[in-house]
Order: C-alpha cells, then structure tokens, then sequence
C-alpha cells in the first residue's frame, strides 16, 4: 500500500540508515540513537540499516585503520543496539562478501518490501534496489554548504540525491535570505538534531571543571564554489587560539585529525586528549561531557561563511546533559533564542565576555542548558514534524 500524507500520524514501519557500524564511535553514535529511540517513542516499528558501501569504508579504533573488516563495529552495534531495545531490529549489509549480518539478517529484505518510510541520516548509505521502492525516502543533511556543493559539482552524487524524495538540512536558514549555502535546486527543509532528553542524565555541573570539547581539526578538503571557499574547523580556530592565555579557565580538547598542530596548541596553554578516548562508546562520551564545565567549541569554516543556522549535535549532547556551550555562532541565533546555557561568539572578545557571564551564574547556565535542550530539540517534536513534512513532500502522483 503506498501511504498518503495523513499516513505520518499512524504507526508506521521506518527503517533508519546511518553510519555505526563503519563508524564505531561514542559520539557519532549518541546523535544517532536519539532518532532510533524517539522514532520508537512516538509508536513506530523502528529498523537499523546499514551497508558496506563498495570501497573500503569501516573504521576500527582499536587498530586505528579503515579497512573492510566490520568486526570491531558489528560487536559495538551489538552492544549499542540491546541497550536501547533494539538487539533485535538491525542488520548490516556487506557488499564486499555479499552477504546480511546482524539478527535482521535472515528477514531484513521482507522487512524493506513492507517499509513505509527510509531515513537516510548524512546521505552516508548507497539506496539499494530493496530500498528503491519504499514510498518515502527522507535524506537528512547534516553537513549544510558541503552537500549542495558536491550535488552541484558531481554528477553521481546528484544522482544519488534524486533517489530521495523528502530534503531536510541541519542548516535551518536554507532558503531564507540571510543564508548564503549554495542552491542546488532541491526543495530543502530546516531540521535539527532530536533528543530523547530523559535518556539522557542530568548532574549539577562542575564550576572548576574544563572547558572541552571533541574535534577533527580536518574532516575533509576545504570546497570552494562561486568564488567562495569553505572550509574546516582549522580555518576557523587560528584566532582562538590564544584564549588560554587570557583567562584563567582551562581548556581542553579531544582531538582527532593528523595534521592537527599539537605541539602548537600545546604551547598555547590547550590541553589535548587522543579523541578516541572520550568517544569509545556513548557513556565514555557521556561521562567526558558531564566531568565537564562546558563546551567550547568553533565550527566549520563553511557554517559559518555560509551562515547556514547549523547547530552541532555534539553540543546538543552538552545541553541535554545539563553543560552550557561557548559556540560559535552560524546564524543559528535567527532560530535558536535563549537567555542563558548557549552563549554564541562571533570574536575572541566575545569569549572572554561570554566566559564572564558563564561564571557570573554558572549553574542558572547549567539548568538554562537542558531546558533548552527539552524546548528546542525535544525528538518527539522534532521527529513527528520531519515525517509530516515528507509525506507533504511526496511527488503528487505518488501522494494521490
């Protein structure tokens, strides 16, 4: 039966798609639960879908290679998955032996034959021929600026695009005038990382505690389209990098990436952890969040020129648990309003205010911090309007 819109409300069967088992990271992983828990939350039968991809793509901290091997993530998904209630609900394609794994394994088809709705998470998972016939099929873009710059320079990743038939971005001004994110001709619309926030605890914070955060200095290449460039959190953090010297909060940084100037930094006043530590699973991840002041944090070079409105779901993970964030503004103050717990810097002077204000009422910050986690994030909210808005978004003949 292919559903029409009013099909959003009912029960429905949603097969999720994102990157755990080739990513086996704790806070990768805790963004991506969040929409497995709120999904199920809201009464719908809930699936994970993961597959190979056709090149060597799964990451294994323990050895710190990407290879083809999926063993460290299946044994992490495994874990993961039984904790939240779903040991039972996912499976893992591997194109390279051509072959299921997982405990869907044996019925993971059947499932997809009758699935009405596919949740394609950063547009990280190739659409399969048993996924090409499920109704709706909703790419989440979690990169703003990045996405629409490879649909507008390669061919195959456009045509990958228009195997979707709802668009949703992290960059929540796209279409609106004071967003500068190319325009890649698909019908955009704004979402946000959910959270299942009483999943998620909440302790006073510590007043003397760290300021941190977990980055990759260099994700990927720096883009430029139109005569614009965008780049990476590298191009961003060089006029922060003193901060430390100016005040005596201490900074700490879970970094990953190799051409991370460490010695630098370190020099600086920064204090730096190996980000494998903090993110061997979501509780490491949790537990380095809540022995935590707050974030500080800068973002993508190209969030920011692109004043795309992204907020970060990491930082998310620090308001839910009750820690406010020091975060460099993307225009995501045009949606996101709040007093206290999220204080946007645009300057290295606005730091240093921000930093004042912090310790002035740090625990109003803290306690202001989850309430905007709960108001603005909240997933039922925000997951219940993301599956409205795709079945709008269907194609008329489809709808009808």
């Amino acid at each position: 039966m292919i559903p029409s819109p009013n099909r959003a409300a009912q029960r429905l069967r949603i097969i999720v798609l994102s990157y755990v088992i080739r990513g086996p990271l704790g806070g990768r992983t805790w963004s991506k639960l969040h929409y497995l828990m709120g999904l199920s939350r809201l009464g719908h039968e809930v699936y994970y879908v993961e597959d190979s991809d056709d090149y060597p793509s799964c990451y294994d901290p323990a050895r710190d290679i990407v290879d083809r091997d999926a063993t460290y993530g299946l044994r992490f998904a495994e874990h993961i998955f039984r904790s939240i209630g779903m040991g039972r609900r996912w499976a893992y394609y591997d194109a390279h032996q051509t072959r299921w794994q997982g405990p869907c394994a044996n019925r993971i088809l059947d499932i997809c034959d009758t699935a009405d709705v596919v949740i394609n998470l950063c547009g990280i998972n190739p659409l399969r021929p048993w996924l090409l016939d499920i109704p709706v099929r909703v790419y989440v873009d979690q990169d703003p600026a990045f996405t629409q710059i490879r649909h507008l320079t390669s061919d195959s990743a456009r045509k990958f695009a228009q195997q979707h038939t709802a668009f949703f971005s992290f960059g929540e001004n796209i279409g609106q005038p004071q967003s500068r994110i190319p325009d890649d001709g698909f019908p955009w619309q704004p979402t946000r990382q959910p959270v299942v926030i009483d999943a998620v605890r909440y302790t006073p914070g510590p007043p003397h505690g760290n300021l941190t955060t977990v980055m990759l200095w260099d994700s990927y290449p720096s883009r430029e389209y139109s005569g614009i460039r965008y780049g990476m959190k590298s191009d961003t953090f060089a006029p922060y990098l003193e901060i430390p010297a100016h005040t005596d909060e201490s900074f700490e940084l879970a970094l990953g990436g190799p051409t991370a100037p460490r010695e630098l930094l370190q020099r600086q006043g920064w204090t730096l952890r190996d980000s494998r530590e903090p993110t061997r699973d979501p509780w490491t991840y949790q537990h380095y969040i809540r022995q935590s002041k707050a974030e500080f944090s800068v973002a993508k070079h190209g969030y920011v020129a692109s004043h795309s409105g992204w907020f970060s779901e990491r930082s998310l993970a620090y308001l839910a648990s009750g820690r406010p964030v020091l975060t460099q503004e993307t225009g995501f103050s045009n949606w996101l309003e709040a007093d206290a717990g999220v204080l946007p810097f645009t300057t290295p002077a606005e730091v240093l205010d921000n930093l004042a204000r912090l310790n002035a009422r740090y625990q109003v910050h803290c306690r202001a911090a989850r309430e905007v986690a709960a108001s603005y994030f909240d997933a039922e909210e925000v997951l219940s309007g993301l599956l409205e808005r795709a079945f709008q978004q269907m194609p008329t003949a489809i709808a009808t």
